[in-house]
C-alpha cells in the first residue's frame, strides 16, 4: 500500500540547524545570500524581457495595447516589470536554497527551482491571458517557452552566487 506524502522526523542540532530522521544536516537560508543571487537572477530576468517584449515583440503589444484600447508602455511600467523581475529571480533563488538539503547543491536543483517558478510565474499567468483573450496563442507560446530558458539561466546564475559553508550541508556526526 502507497503512502501519501512522508513526513521525517526533524530534530534539532547544533547551532539551531535541524537534523532530519536521515541524518542529513539542513541549515537555516542565508537570506543576504538569496538576495544577492535573486538580484543577479533578477537581472537575467529583466535582460530577458527587454529583449523579448521590448524587441522582439514590440509590434504585437503595441497592436495589442491599441485594440484593447490601452495606452502605450511607459517609464512607470517599465519600472514595475523590473521590479517584478527582481522579485521573481528572488523568488527562484529562495526556492533554490529551499531544495538544496532535499536534492543537494548544484545546477539540477537550480533547474528544479527554476521550473516551480515557471509554472507558477510563467505557465499559469500566460495560459489565463491566452484563455481570456488578451494575448494570441502563438505570443504565448513565444512567451512561455523563451520564460523557461530565462527562468531556468536566470536561476542557475543566483544559485552559483548563493553559497552556503561547506559543513552546512555535510552529513551530520551526531543525533
Amino acid at each position: 500500500m502507497a503512502r501519501c506524502g512522508r513526513t521525517d522526523r526533524i530534530v534539532t542540532g547544533s547551532g539551531g540547524n535541524a537534523l532530519s530522521a536521515k541524518g542529513t544536516l539542513m541549515s537555516k537560508i542565508d537570506t543576504g545570500r538569496v538576495v544577492i543571487g535573486g538580484i543577479v537572477a533578477g537581472i537575467i530576468c529583466d535582460i530577458f524581457e527587454f529583449v523579448l517584449n521590448g524587441i522582439v515583440l514590440r509590434d504585437q503589444w503595441n497592436t495589442i495595447s491599441t485594440s484593447h484600447n490601452l495606452p502605450m508602455i511607459g517609464m512607470n511600467e517599465i519600472v514595475v516589470f523590473n521590479i517584478l523581475g527582481l522579485v521573481t529571480g528572488i523568488a527562484a533563488v529562495w526556492a533554490y536554497a529551499a531544495m538544496r538539503p532535499r536534492f543537494g547543491a548544484g545546477p539540477r536543483t537550480a533547474a528544479h527551482a527554476a521550473l516551480l517558478i515557471w509554472v507558477v510565474g510563467y505557465l499559469i499567468p500566460n495560459a489565463f491571458q491566452t484563455v481570456s483573450g488578451l494575448v494570441p496563442l502563438n505570443m504565448m507560446l513565444t512567451l512561455t517557452v523563451v520564460g523557461l530558458i530565462e527562468i531556468i539561466v536566470a536561476t542557475v546564475a543566483g544559485a552559483y552566487v548563493y553559497k552556503e559553508p561547506a559543513e552546512s550541508l555535510s552529513p551530520a556526526t551526531t543525533r
